[in-house]
């Protein structure tokens, strides 16, 4: 094991290290996507990034006896989290570590010591910096690249976790379904069933003149729908406004969902363009001089084959309506006039057994398998 000296980043200097960390760390591994380094250096901002409205955080670097980076970590006090559970929950996030389990450990202590003195009993992780971002660890799945704002990371950190004391708290799913082998057949009647028995409902997209009325339905439901989930936060208004902001670039209308009842919106799906295929040929992460116009022209165009769909929300009042079924179809549909090949439904908690249960019906396979990790602070 190697000597490791884990600070605080204090300065440009640090900071600079601590984003170009990962860049240096995962050069030679061919499905890790560089992140845009315009992206972290928002979601880092206290000024920018809209959870410092109520969050904190520390950032850490280790560095080994020659002074080379070797590892990074944040400590994250989520305020929200804190307000909806007083768990005494504290969180990490931002992990990147060499093969050497003297340097995890480190900034593992690190982590938690920053937590524990701000009166924290528990840490979990990793989060960056909170469930409604990137958050969890890749553990299986390694062989393909991730899709859009899913983490890649090397595959000994959930080792190192474990050593140090952490325990797998959740599981979440990654499932992916190729367009020739989906089985959406059944899925189509059921969905054309359900009009008939509640004719009050219309499907429709994303309405792109009204874009910040219908991302405002879509805060609603989604803060509903996804009120009883394991370990969910409400995101506030400005995190929001910020997420939509910053999709808004990137999203194509056709693949947004959503459901109206008599005119109320009660229902909406979301999918992405898969834009990793588009970053992954930029030049780490840069967007300058003309990674911006390659990415916007990617994600404008049809070049583009593969989608996620992350976010799927039904409200409470409609639940057991198989409106699910609805949105799920509706986005099928589309996108074989679209010409999609396939689709990642990412992530699913391995607690939601009814909606693992319906994907396996469409004939869609695990394809990654993530944790998340946490332990009492000693």
């Amino acid at each position: 094991m190697s000597t490791v000296t884990v600070s605080q980043v204090s300065s440009r200097k640090d900071n600079r290290a601590f984003l170009r960390y990962p860049y240096d760390a995962y050069r030679d591994e061919p499905f890790w996507v560089p992140p845009l380094r315009i992206d972290t250096k928002h979601v880092l901002s206290r000024k920018k990034n809209p959870f410092f409205d109520h969050g904190d955080m520390q950032l850490f670097i280790a560095r080994d006896e020659k002074g080379n980076v070797v590892g990074r970590i944040a400590a994250i006090v989520n305020g929200e989290h804190l307000r909806k559970y007083d768990d005494g929950v504290g969180f990490f996030g931002f992990f990147e570590a060499a093969d050497d389990l003297a340097v995890s450990e480190a900034l593992l202590r690190a982590a938690a010591n920053w937590l524990r003195a701000r009166g924290l009993t528990h840490m979990r992780g990793p989060v960056n910096p909170s469930m409604n971002d990137t958050a969890g660890l890749l553990v299986d799945g390694f062989d393909s690249q991730p899709a859009i704002l899913m983490p890649y990371n090397h595959p000994w950190y959930e080792a190192h976790l474990l050593t140090f004391g952490l325990e797998r708290a959740m599981t979440m799913w990654a499932y992916y379904t190729n367009i020739k082998y989906l089985q959406d057949a059944k899925l189509k009647r059921g969905s054309e069933l359900v009009l008939k028995r509640y004719p009050g409902l219309r499907v429709r997209n994303l309405d792109m003149d009204h874009f910040k009325r219908d991302a405002e339905y879509i805060r609603e439901i989604y803060n509903e729908a996804w009120s009883d989930n394991w370990g969910h936060v409400p995101m506030t208004n400005r995190e929001f406004d910020r997420l939509a902001k910053d999709l808004k670039q990137i999203i194509d209308p056709r693949l947004v969902v959503l459901v109206e009842d008599d005119g109320d919106p009660v229902a909406f799906a979301v999918s992405l363009p898969d834009l990793n295929y588009a970053i992954k040929t930029l030049n780490e992460g840069r967007l300058l001089p003309f990674g911006f116009l390659k990415l916007l022209f990617l994600a404008k165009s049809d070049v583009i084959r593969e989608i996620r769909m992350p976010l799927m929300g039904v409200r409470r009042s409609h639940h057991g309506r198989g409106l699910d079924a609805l949105v799920i179809n509706q986005t099928i549909q589309t996108g074989r006039r679209m010409g999609i090949t396939g689709c990642e439904m990412s992530w699913v908690l391995d607690s939601n057994s009814r909606l693992k249960s319906a994907l396996h019906s469409l004939n869609s396979a695990v394809d990654k398998e993530y944790g998340l990790y946490e332990m009492r602070l000693p």
